[in-house]
């Protein structure tokens, strides 16, 4: 049996899931980013008890449908930009496509419509935060930064990194208190 779970988009809440299955004796097949799949079938009661662990844990189960695509959508975005050593070489688009096996104008359009924002602007967003937390561990330069996260060149990089923090990455690598979002609330 299939379960969608909303704001699973870390390795950590993925071991949050795993513990309060086992803790419910259900035995898991996968447990993916925003997905997991179990053996058994789910009785009401085991629902709403893992319904209320998860909720403890800052985490939703998801019914609708509508709202399991968006958030396949995100964790689609999400394991590309921030676990994955290298980007697609293939259109972002082409990619999302693929992978959820739906045409990409309707995931646009449903993203948007329930979003309001676009699928580039949330890749976008995502992608800076990723190239904050490579600045922060000090291993990569922009660069380097800019070649993993496949921007045109270092200017490209830094333009859209102003346009979305008001800092240049300079400015930002000064900063005392560098301030990363947690990818949930992003």
């Amino acid at each position: 049996m299939k379960i969608y779970i909303k704001y699973m988009v870390s390795l950590r809440c993925k071991m949050v899931v795993k513990e309060e299955l086992k803790k419910l004796g259900l035995h898991f097949i996968v447990v993916d980013l925003g997905e997991i799949e179990i053996m058994e079938d789910l009785s009401d009661e085991q629902r709403e008890e893992l319904k209320v662990a998860l909720l403890n844990s800052g985490l939703e189960l998801m019914d609708d449908k509508r709202a399991v695509l968006i958030e396949k959508i995100k964790n689609v975005i999400v394991e590309m930009v921030h676990y994955s050593d290298e980007l697609p070489k293939i259109n972002y688009s082409d990619y999302i496509s693929e992978k959820l096996k739906y045409d990409y104008t309707y995931l646009s359009n449903l993203f948007s419509e329930v979003k309001g924002i676009t699928i580039q602007q949330f890749i976008i967003t995502h992608k800076i935060e990723r190239v904050k937390e490579l600045m922060l561990y000090d291993e990569l330069n922009l660069t380097e930064i800019s070649y993993r996260l496949q921007y045109s060149s270092v200017a490209h990089l830094s333009n859209q990194f102003k346009k979305i923090t008001g800092l240049s990455p300079s400015q930002f690598k000064q900063l005392k208190n560098k301030h990363l979002r947690p990818i949930e609330e992003i």
